[in-house]
């Protein structure tokens, strides 16, 4: 049974026709929970051979020398890939489009540039036998001293960022004048994506044909990079993601384990699969990079606020530039005449940072907001009265207006259901017996981006619809909310729509990230779906076989299934589709013109980012806006800290879907928790080596480290956004989190942690 044959459980849409807006629950939900969905992983190829990984234990330096011999002879090995025996791949272009610095690229490299490089696999019939087979490969090096993180003396300053310095107003005059000033220093370790679903793929070759089973949140700028690696055309290679197990930005990208898969399966012209271990998910790609920023706030004596002045770092591997803007919203949030932000990126032996929900906007907002709660207790305002007051009414860094924002809305109603006016402003006065209780806030903000993206729809002859693109659905839900929209525009139940994504055959679609999938699918999907209805009722008039042709009707409606003339007449859309002898009518369109995309930028919009609209991109800035309300509790004889509870407010527009948008808050929300608590990649700064490459290790919240979460819609529909109103969800729900957890803590301990995560042994140190 396909999972969209499954059963659908209504989530609260009633019996009545389900529309866009409305709160139902995963079409996909059941066949997820019944095992039947298959992941990538889980295709059933015939032939696979396995291939395992062997990594680099120096940080850096060269490998002088592989012996394998072992390897090879072992029983059921098939090769042994080593930087001697493989042949470059052609650079591929970036994400954005650049032409490679290089022109070659070695997915399997003799010099080493971090801990835990892939330099060989091992392929055999068996997992066991490549994972036997790896253990006895011998390998010598030639190791140098590693540069190890930010602190590292020989690291030095790094290199200037240009395209992030953003400048107004004479910053360091209003410092000068200013009543109040804090110079404050914030940092954010390194963070790993860990989604359950691990990294890997099946690659097979049919001839110069290559299909790739792999997770994959942009199957479209995936595909461009394989074929680049192997000298192909963009359509001779097909990648096929059904599901995704959870990405959070790491699963956009083609890697290097990707690479040595589909070499491997056209050495041996069978196919490959290749899943990394959970250690190597820490070393295989990277996660969000170590960051240092140093804040200089100016106010009034009353704490409005006049300058901004923000200098930030942030680590990149050697042999890559890897950004994570920490201007992002520091210039953003509040009204702000004066204004300078400057970022540098700092070379160290580790591997190349990547994306994971919110990058740049968390760690910036996690410096911003922390930075004005002080303010707040340096100028006496209670925290939530200083936001309100230096409130922007529209956007400094750009001058433009703002499309919507309902911040201070967001500010008022999570105040409310959290009862902060019960707040007592001095810190470790609040007690629960023996436990210091602080409550804390903060408030966060995502941009809207835009990139344009096209669909299918299809009116079937039996009168259900299919959807078809290439987008992918990480268990966000698009499955769900794309059929609602089709079912909202067609008039018909959403039972009788089906939704197919994750393959690249299909019609286009970009990235599915920085928040936009929602938006710009929804807007693809209603206007293809109107126009297949177009299509149909321009049939059902003009086709002389069709039972409405002779009505004289010369206007028709669609509604539940069944074609309308004015005068009551129906026919089912069934049997005006068999009379006319179609299978199917469909269209397929576009939002290439709402992006102002020339046609011979087609290609470019889907398999990279250059075509992406910036939030200020138009005659006004868009963003989602969100508030955070928690309160801890502290035992400071255990050097225990808890949170008992988060109240959220949310802008994101118009909810394509109540339910499923409550459910990417909250899970943003559980993802800021960890990374304020527990999450932190520890480095072995003697070898540059990563010490906690594990679950077990690396700290993860659990079901007993979350509290009760309530989440609180504020939005609006913001016809600027998006075609039917809405803005950015999934990533918004984790800026501000761990800000408003600092301040929570300060407020019950009185003392103040800057540096993440946040935990007994610095609250100890604090003095």
């Amino acid at each position: 049974m396909s999972p969209l044959d499954a059963p659908v459980k209504r989530g609260g849409a009633g019996d009545g026709l389900p529309v866009l807006g409305a709160a139902l629950a995963r079409l996909d939900g059941v066949a997820k929970l019944e095992g039947s969905a298959r992941f990538a992983l889980d295709q059933p190829v015939e032939g696979l051979a396995h291939a395992v990984l062997l990594r680099a234990t120096i940080a850096a330096g060269r490998v002088t020398r592989i012996d394998a011999a072992a390897a090879e002879a072992a029983p059921g090995v098939l090769a042994v890939l080593t930087p001697d025996n493989t042949a470059p791949l052609a650079a591929a272009s970036s994400w954005t489009g650049a032409p490679p610095a290089q022109p070659q690229y070695r997915p399997l490299d003799a010099e080493i540039f971090h801990h835990g490089q892939q330099i060989a696999a091992v392929v055999a019939e068996t997992l066991e036998q490549a994972q036997e087979a790896a253990r006895l490969i011998l390998v010598d090096y030639e190791a140098v001293p590693a540069i190890t993180g930010l602190d590292d003396p020989r690291a030095g300053d790094g290199d200037p960022i240009d395209m992030l310095s953003k400048s107004w107003g004479d910053a360091a005059a209003a410092l000068d004048k200013a009543a109040v000033r804090l110079t404050l220093e914030y940092r954010t370790p390194r963070e790993f994506n860990m989604p359950i679903e691990p990294h890997g793929l099946i690659a097979q070759w049919d001839g110069e044909e290559l299909t790739l089973w792999e997770p994959s949140q942009w199957l479209d700028g995936m595909a461009r990079t394989y074929a680049e690696w192997f000298g192909l055309r963009f359509d001779q290679v097909r990648i096929v993601s059904p599901y995704i197990g959870g990405g959070f930005g790491s699963k956009a990208l083609a890697l290097p384990h990707g690479a040595v898969a589909a070499m491997a399966a056209r050495q041996l012209g069978r196919p490959v699969k290749l899943a990394l271990t959970r250690s190597q998910t820490f070393t295989g790609l990277g996660g969000r990079p170590a960051t240092r920023q140093v804040l200089e706030i100016g106010a009034t004596a009353g704490g409005r606020l006049l300058a901004i002045r923000q200098r930030g770092w942030n680590e990149t591997s050697m042999n890559a530039v890897s950004v994570e803007p920490l201007g992002s919203v520091t210039g953003l949030m509040y009204a702000l005449p004066n204004f300078d932000s400057r970022q540098n990126v700092v070379p160290v032996h580790t591997v190349q940072p990547g994306a994971k929900r919110a990058p740049g906007e968390n760690p910036s907002a996690f410096g911003l907001e922390s930075a004005i709660d002080e303010l707040a207790h340096a100028v006496g305002q209670d925290p939530l009265a200083l936001r309100l007051l230096n409130d922007a009414e529209h956007d400094h860094s750009s001058g433009k207006p703002w499309s919507t924002r309902k911040l201070r809305e967001a500010l008022a109603a999570g105040a409310v259901a959290f009862g902060w006016d019960r707040r007592d402003p001095m810190p470790r006065s609040m007690r629960d017996g023996h436990l210091l209780i602080g409550w804390g806030m903060a408030a966060g903000t995502y941009p809207v981006r835009r990139t344009a993206g096209e669909a299918l729809v299809g009116i079937l002859a039996d009168g259900s619809v299919e959807v078809a693109s290439s987008t992918a659905d990480m268990g966000t839900g698009a499955h769900t909310i794309l059929a609602q929209t089709a079912a909202e525009a067609l008039g018909l139940p959403v039972e009788r729509v089906q939704v197919r994504l994750g393959d690249s055959r299909l019609p286009r679609a970009p990235v599915t990230g920085g928040s936009q999938m929602a938006g710009l699918m929804t807007g693809a999907v209603h206007k293809a779906a109107l126009a297949a209805r177009e299509v149909l009722i321009g049939l059902a008039l003009s086709d002389p076989r069709s039972p409405l042709r002779g009505t004289g009707a010369n206007t028709l409606r669609l509604e539940g299934g069944m074609l309308v003339a004015p005068d009551g007449t129906a026919y089912d859309v069934s049997a005006v589709l068999k009379a006319t002898g179609r299978e199917r009518v469909e269209a397929l369109r576009d939002t290439l013109a709402e992006n102002r995309l020339k046609p011979e930028d087609h290609y470019r919009n889907f398999t990279t980012v250059s075509t992406m609209r910036a939030p200020t991109d138009g005659d006004y800035s868009m963003h989602s806006w969100c508030a955070h309300f928690v309160e801890v509790a502290v035992d400071e004889a255990l050097q225990t800290i808890r949170l008992r509870r988060v109240v959220s407010a949310f802008d994101s527009g118009r909810l394509y879907n109540p339910k499923l948008a409550a459910s990417q808050w909250k899970g943003g929300i559980v993802m800021g928790i960890g990374q304020a608590l527990l999450e932190e990649g520890l480095v072995d700064h003697r070898h540059a080596r990563l010490m906690n490459d594990n679950l077990g290790d690396y700290l993860l919240p659990t079901n007993a480290d979350i509290p009760e979460i309530e989440v609180i819609d504020v939005g609006e529909p913001d016809p600027h956004a998006s075609a039917l109103g809405g803005k950015a969800v999934g990533e918004l729900g984790i800026v501000g989190v761990a800000p408003a957890i600092a301040n929570a803590l300060f407020h019950a301990t009185g003392k103040r942690l800057r540096s993440l995560p946040l935990t007994g042994q610095r609250l100890a140190e604090a003095g």
